[in-house]
């Protein structure tokens, strides 16, 4: 059975390249009918936080990447690094290193006066010194000085690296607490993880943890290293790019699936096709059409992206979405039209929730037009079609339909062009220039509402 496994180091929130990371781990499982194991690697004791464990859980539940065991977490499983430790000491397969910090950085001084990589040099690892008395020993793992890692990534092809370029690496710090390398090969092992599926920054410890995985006669993983994110600049994504977390984008209106869909096409694809379900995406998942190049990441894209979301999401399910902000803006909701009604008509014209709430503040209170919009559409000559407009909207039908016959004729019975008397009418209900059909909108507030509000900006109207 496949197994994939995503396993993210709680010293942050989850970014936009680990969430992707996840979402492809999380797709070739499923599309293969297997299992997706989440695994949190929380030995870096001085930057893992709970806050972030939190946010990693949070991020992954609000994107709907679910996951079959864990989350499991390696500072619950010292024990078993320990263990896994001592069998590679008794095999001769690692050793103690009583190496000081000290003599370390004196030896990387020397190598790197002499133009050498700096590296450990192995001076314990056959040695018959006396071991310094109150020293703990780090164990480092025996790297083969013979021979060549090589291995088909399922990504970027045969890569081989010579064990020459390999020093022997610590496997246990002298807390016990497992090296990233160490911790990941035993991880893998005991959770039967089939395919790791990771980014290309971890190209480089792929070889060590071969050594190890062999070292240990355990069946190696198919490894599938998949290129990094780059921001439109071709640099690294970074903070300055914009939001990187997955809570930001949550947090600024996007919908996590618009934000799974821009994801999945950033280094992957399926022929054309630009708007896909996950449904879809599991579907035709596979890690033969993972881009060998960086994707580019385009916030324009993802935003485009959520609009054709937004538009074909349910009224209701938005409504909830917005009703939050629209409070924390100092609207009641619960006073005004029908939510979901307010958010079908506006959802067309908006590209994150946050756009759709500041669209749906006008129908819930009044806002002041800005004295540029006035002296744009306030004019003396308007005054009278507009109170002949009120009064007529006081006695008719309130429906769309009557609103419309009604402005129209006015219009006629004054022989203006319909923006002359639509776009003050607009600014004096809802404050703003730019809004969906105004007898729409105008039906949604409601006569009283409306009625009030044209009252309020009609004595402040030029006469003149």
């Amino acid at each position: 059975m496949v197994r994939t496994r995503f396993a993210p180091s709680p010293t942050g929130y989850l970014h936009i390249g680990g969430a992707r990371t996840a979402l492809f781990c999380w797709a070739y499982a499923r599309r293969n009918g297997g299992q997706f194991v989440l695994r949190i690697e929380d030995t870096d004791l001085e930057r893992s936080t709970e806050i972030s464990r939190q946010a990693i859980l949070q991020s992954m539940q609000w994107l709907g990447i679910d996951w079959d065991e864990g989350p499991i977490y390696q500072m619950q499983r010292l024990a078993r690094y320990r263990e896994v430790a001592e069998r590679l000491l008794r095999a001769g397969k690692a050793y103690n290193c009583y190496s000081s910090r000290e003599e370390l950085d004196a030896m990387r001084a020397v190598q790197r006066a002499r133009g050498e990589k700096p590296r450990y040099d192995g001076r314990w690892r056959d040695s018959n010194q006396t071991p310094p008395p109150g020293v703990k020993p780090v164990v480092r793992f025996k790297t083969p000085h013979e021979g060549e890692v090589a291995f088909d990534d399922l990504v970027k092809g045969r890569i081989v690296v010579g064990n020459s370029e390999l020093d022997d690496l610590v496997i246990l710090r002298t807390d016990g607490v497992p090296t990233y390398n160490f911790g990941v090969v035993v991880d893998d092992i005991d959770m039967n993880i089939t395919h790791v599926i990771r980014g290309d920054d971890h190209v480089n410890n792929t070889p060590r943890q071969i050594n190890i995985l062999r070292a240990l006669n355990a069946e190696l993983p198919a490894f599938a290293h998949v290129p990094m994110l780059l921001g439109a600049d071709g640099e690294r994504l970074s903070k300055r790019h914009g939001a990187v977390s997955v809570m930001q984008y949550r947090d600024e209106g996007y919908l996590p699936e618009a934000l799974l869909n821009y994801l999945a096409r950033l280094g992957w694809s399926h022929g054309d096709e630009e708007v896909f379900s996950m449904q879809q995406m599991v579907e035709w998942f596979d890690l033969a059409h993972i881009s060998k190049s960086p994707a580019r990441f385009n916030p324009e894209k993802l935003s485009w992206l959520n609009q054709q979301y937004l538009k074909s999401a349910d009224d209701a399910r938005l409504a909830d979405l917005v009703r939050p902000l629209l409070v924390a803006d100092g609207c009641d909701p619960s006073t005004g039209p029908d939510l979901p009604r307010v958010v079908g008509l506006i959802k067309e014209r908006v590209s994150t929730i946050r756009e759709l709430a500041d669209g749906a503040v006008y129908f819930y209170r009044g806002l002041d037009p800005s004295d540029a919009l006035r002296q744009q559409h306030f004019a003396a000559e308007v005054r009278a079609p507009l109170l002949e407009l009120r009064a007529r909207l006081q006695g008719i039908a309130w429906s769309r339909e009557q609103i419309n016959a009604t402005l129209k004729a006015v219009v006629g019975d004054f022989k203006l062009k319909l923006p002359k008397l639509a776009m003050p009418l607009r600014v004096m209900v809802t404050g703003v220039a730019q809004t969906p059909s105004v007898d729409a909108v105008l039906e949604l507030i409601g006569r009283d509402e409306v009625l009030k509000r044209m009252d309020s900006e009609l004595a402040r109207f030029p006469l003149h």
